[in-house]
């Protein structure tokens, strides 16, 4: 359980790392520890997300060992309805909140992530190391030939789009997070699943794993792109594709400039280059193991950080409840004229004691157990 702990805590700090892009300060506005914390924030929380997002899939299919028979097919039914739930939670708040909100992608990734379970640890971890590789570069040259008639062709006929402006380009290819780049995070994360996180030796080679990730992408888009290499697109307004949208809770697509091929160089976050994939990987492997281990050799703090936990394991409720709370409360999120750390701050403290009083009382977080109550039709899958 105590791996499992760590996982929970590191997705718990994963949703206060979007908080802080959703609700903190701009970048600009930051200084000292506040810059550091701002910018490992924006684009890596949102992969962690992801990549925890795929180790959860493997707790449904069979974490060391998959699934096969009846119970497989079963884990692949309750996968199946999790994604389309997603895709139609995530649609129906992007009518409200526009393309900023991850879950429709989810929906997708899910999907995509059905014939992968039943992979082995070594094969998934090539995969995601193929994608980070190949899909940057193929949504690139996709996205500098995708000209403005044919999305307005496909829009005219995709029903997501009429509903909520995020249509089916923008979850797979032109979104904040793009299918054909993001699915490497998702694969990483079941490939991480299928590792004994307990083991000593394997914390040891995955941390070894992550900072060399992280050092060698990071640095070696350095060394190429110049020192603005790491900027943070997001704070510009552009989506991981690299397209300019207006602010965080724009409805609708994102416009496409044409793009230079020496951007193919930089790792800045939400830049969705092959370096950026790979840096923000290894970052998100330092912080799951980092997780465990604190999580497994210091049980006093496992104790103090029980609310924070909590947090962890209703993540989705957690997610969508601070938009809903920042439409009630009338809060401003994504302004450039944002300066306070309070409203983050609170919403953090908000979420925190939340779950410390829900969880005492009932196993899952409000939106979880609709979500498993949606899954139940696959137990009778034979």
């Amino acid at each position: 359980m105590g791996r499992l702990v760590g996982v929970d805590l590191a997705r718990a700090l994963a949703v206060f790392g979007m908080y802080i892009v959703h609700i903190g300060p701009a970048l600009s506005s930051t200084h000292g520890v506040g810059t550091w914390v701002r910018y490992l924030a924006d684009g890596h929380s949102s992969v962690l997300f992801a990549t925890l997002a795929g180790f959860s899939l493997m707790l449904i299919a069979g974490r060391r060992e998959p699934k096969t028979g009846l119970a497989g097919r079963q884990a692949k039914v309750r996968i199946a309805i999790r994604a389309v739930v997603l895709l139609a939670l995530g649609t129906v708040l992007a009518i409200e909140y526009g393309g900023v909100i991850i879950l429709g992608f989810y929906g997708v990734y899910f999907l995509l992530a059905l014939p992968l379970l039943r992979l082995s640890a070594k094969t998934l971890a090539i995969s995601a190391a193929g994608l980070a590789l190949v899909t940057p570069q193929l949504a690139f040259v996709l996205n500098s030939r995708l000209s403005e008639s044919v999305q307005q062709t496909v829009g005219a006929y995709d029903p997501l789009k009429k509903i909520s402006e995020v249509g089916v380009l923008d979850l797979l290819l032109t979104g904040f997070y793009p299918t054909i780049t993001w699915m490497s995070f998702v694969v990483a994360g079941m490939a991480l699943a299928r590792l004994d996180l307990s083991a000593v030796s394997v914390q040891r080679r995955l941390a070894a794993l992550g900072a060399a990730l992280a050092a060698g992408a990071y640095g070696l888009s350095l060394l190429l792109a110049g020192k603005d290499a790491l900027r943070s697109t997001a704070e510009g307004g552009k989506s991981s594709s690299g397209f300019e949208k207006a602010s965080s809770f724009d409805v609708g697509s994102f416009e496409a400039p044409q793009r230079a091929a020496s951007e193919l160089l930089s790792a800045g976050p939400h830049s969705g280059t092959t370096f950026d994939i790979i840096g923000s990987v290894g970052v998100a492997i330092l912080v799951i193991v980092g997780a465990t281990v604190l999580m497994d050799r210091l049980p006093r703090l496992r104790r103090l950080a029980k609310p924070v936990i909590a947090v962890g394991t209703m993540s989705l409720t957690a997610y969508v409840g601070h938009f809903l709370a920042q439409s009630m409360l009338g809060i401003s999120a994504g302004e450039s004229s944002q300066t306070s750390w309070i409203p983050v701050l609170t919403f953090i403290l908000g979420a925190v004691v939340f779950a410390a009083v829900w969880s005492r009382f009932f196993r899952r977080g409000p939106l979880e157990a609709l979500l498993n109550a949606a899954t139940k039709p696959s137990k009778y899958v034979r």
